[in-house]
């Protein structure tokens, strides 16, 4: 089979185009053959050493497709079936082994590609906005990259619980996208700065929360635009790993909240897996969460898929092609 191979950490040029054995099931594992595999920033973080990860490995957190084999242990899927999955590595590529527990079923009114679209992106803008902060109606939330992947969707989901989304973008597109996903205000960061103009847009009386996947360059203004006893919500970092600083600063801009979350941690059991997927799937069977994903690349060209991605040259989702 066909995958994405890294041998060593670095840029896009270290992402090799192999051939290697199509995996065999172990006990508890499901074969899928894969119809499409999505792009995210942490496979970036992956393929860079930020996350260490034993070499060599083939890349990608995020896939859907049909299920080939499983493993003598295997009831909970069984050949034939259309599944998904998030956070397993090893999506990048033709086939892939995946633990049984972590394959999620793919709805009726669910394409492969939508599904492998929104498992991670989807079930993670779905559980900042639903757990880590849980958005009310006539709340306020900043969202930054508005545009980008979690972005869209997290303000989607934002707008449909009845918040007030301010968003952040580089681009007059990039804020059409944002707008048309339901961003009452959108502030493009390029030519405003955005703490002024979040300040400006409340009367001075902040954001309940700030949903940031930028990380370096807006964290610090970000918790300046926070209300009192706000919430940062950092859960990614596109720009780099914020600095070191110094906790009484929380104190001294109104004793706020900090979080850095993850995925695993908010679908840590088979139970709540199957119940966020369910949701997301079922706002996308229902049109309730439109997808965009307007950036598809055979699996050969992932190295340019990732320049893209870094570049910020891309809006929506990302997907692979095997």
């Amino acid at each position: 089979m066909k995958a994405i191979q890294v041998k060593q950490v670095g840029g896009p040029e270290v992402m090799e185009l192999v051939d290697l054995p199509v995996p065999q099931p172990k006990v508890n594992d499901a074969v899928v053959k894969l119809s499409a595999s999505g792009v995210n920033y942490i496979d970036v973080y992956i393929r860079e050493g930020r996350y260490k990860t034993p070499l060599p490995f083939v890349l990608g957190q995020e896939g859907a497709g049909v299920v080939t084999a499983i493993g003598p242990d295997v009831r909970s899927v069984k050949i034939g079936d259309r599944v998904a999955w998030a956070g397993v590595l090893g999506s990048y590529a033709e086939y892939a082994a995946v633990p049984a527990e972590r394959l999620v079923p793919v709805p009726a009114g669910v394409s492969d590609q939508q599904a492998a679209g929104t498992m991670l992106q989807g079930m993670t803008a779905h559980y900042l906005s639903h757990d880590t902060y849980p958005l009310q109606r006539g709340e306020t939330a900043l969202i930054h990259a508005a545009a980008g992947g979690v972005g869209l969707l997290l303000t989607q989901m934002a707008h449909n619980i009845g918040a007030r989304v301010i968003a952040t973008v580089s681009t007059d597109e990039k804020a059409k996208l944002a707008r048309e996903a339901g961003a009452d205000d959108v502030i493009l960061y390029t030519q405003t700065d955005f703490e002024t103009e979040t300040k400006r847009l409340t009367a001075n009386k902040g954001v309940d929360v700030v949903y940031d996947s930028v990380g370096k360059t807006t964290f610090e203004k970000g918790l300046n635009v926070l209300r009192l006893r706000g919430m940062m919500v950092l859960f990614g970092g596109s720009s780099g790993p914020v600095p070191p600083f110094d906790l009484i600063q929380l104190s001294q801009k109104g004793s706020l909240y900090v979080t850095r979350p993850t995925l695993v941690s908010y679908t840590i059991t088979r139970e709540e897996l199957l119940a966020r997927s369910s949701a997301v799937c079922g706002m996308i069977a229902s049109g309730k969460l439109k997808l965009r994903i307007e950036h598809t690349y055979p699996l050969a060209e992932a190295q340019r898929a990732h320049r893209e991605l870094e570049g910020r040259q891309t809006t929506g989702k990302l997907l692979l092609i095997p």
